[in-house]
């Protein structure tokens, strides 16, 4: 038997990456959360990650110079981008890195499902 695909989600808000795991994890994901870019290129999981959920705007590394730190290893996980601040140039920013998806927040979680579901082969 195939093991789950682990989502990583890594946002300073703590609630928002609380829901988003209880949601995820509904549909037998293995969700892996981090408050920090930081904490999350430190981890031991990253090339396990069959898809990343990143906040834009947070304390320390935002979620574009994890993006670039990711790429600087070789490493091109699918990224979905969520912020509730993304203007034109942001935006123009995230795609350029790679992302495959930018999200408002509060995010639309069905949109969300079918993004990740899309990136780890699920539809």
């Amino acid at each position: 038997m195939r093991e789950a695909p682990v989502i990583a989600i890594v946002d300073d808000d703590e609630s928002f990456r609380e829901a988003l795991e209880r949601f995820l994890g509904t549909f037998a994901f293995r969700v892996r959360t981090f408050a920090s870019g930081e904490e999350f290129l430190e981890s031991s999981e990253l090339r396990f990650v069959a898809c990343l959920l990143l906040d834009v705007a947070m304390p320390g590394m935002t979620g574009l110079e994890v993006k670039q730190q990711l790429r600087a290893r070789g490493l091109g996980i699918p990224t979905v981008f969520v912020t509730a601040h993304a203007d034109d140039e942001v935006t123009q920013h995230l795609v350029a890195a790679g992302a495959i998806a930018i999200l408002p927040k509060p995010v639309d979680q069905q949109m969300l499902l079918h993004l990740v579901q899309r990136v780890v082969g699920e539809q």
